[in-house]
Formats: structure tokens, sequence, C-alpha cells
């Protein structure tokens, strides 16, 4: 799995590979420091993730409960149809907010505040 973070008044993390047991500590890590560094409304482009386990579903849950801790949201954006399928059969898709692309998931912050 690979992560780049890019910082911004919403922060975009672009991940690619696989996110399971292997890989998931390094995700909650990576997005847990972009929370802690005040970084709350972030962006996850899924676009380039081809699978995730039950232990990625927790690195996204943990993820978004401490963005919205401090007043922040975390959102979904390009989620492949197969991980579209884990998160619909888990119940994700009723908790974070899913977007077709990192633009318009980026936009969805901005048009909260109008």
């Amino acid at each position: 799995m690979q992560i780049d973070i890019t910082p911004g008044d919403v922060t975009v993390a672009a991940i690619s590979g696989s996110v399971d047991s292997l890989t998931a500590e390094q995700l909650m890590q990576t997005l847990g420091k972009a929370v802690s560094d005040n970084q709350v409304r972030l962006v996850a482009d899924f676009s380039a993730v081809v699978y995730t386990s039950s232990a990625g579903l927790r690195a996204l849950l943990a993820t978004l409960k401490d963005a919205r801790r401090q007043g922040g949201d975390f959102r979904l954006a390009g989620v492949q149809p197969a991980v579209l399928r884990v998160l619909e059969l888990s119940g994700f898709t009723s908790i974070l907010k899913l977007y077709g692309d990192v633009g318009s998931a980026v936009a969805s912050f901005d048009a909260e505040l109008q």
C-alpha cells in the first residue's frame, strides 16, 4: 500500500494497493497524524485501492471518528466496485460520505459552508 498526502484546506490522501491487516495500521497512523496536525477535513482517494478487509474498515472508522471529534470530517472518493461492495455489506456507506472523484469530495466541504 502507498499513501501520498497532499495537505491543504482539504487534505487529500491518495491511497493505492490493498488496505488489509498488513497495511491498516500504517493507514491509521498516517491519517491519524494528519488529524493530529489539525488537518481534519480529509478526503481519501480510493481510486487505486483494489481491496479492503475488516482491518481496513476499522482504520477508516477510527479516522472518521477522530476527524469528527475535532470538528472535521473524512470522506472517500473514487471507490472501486469491489471495495464499494465491502463498504455496502458492512454498512459503511451509511456512515461515510462517498464521492465519484476527489474534486467532488473536496468541493463538498465548501458546499456545506454555504
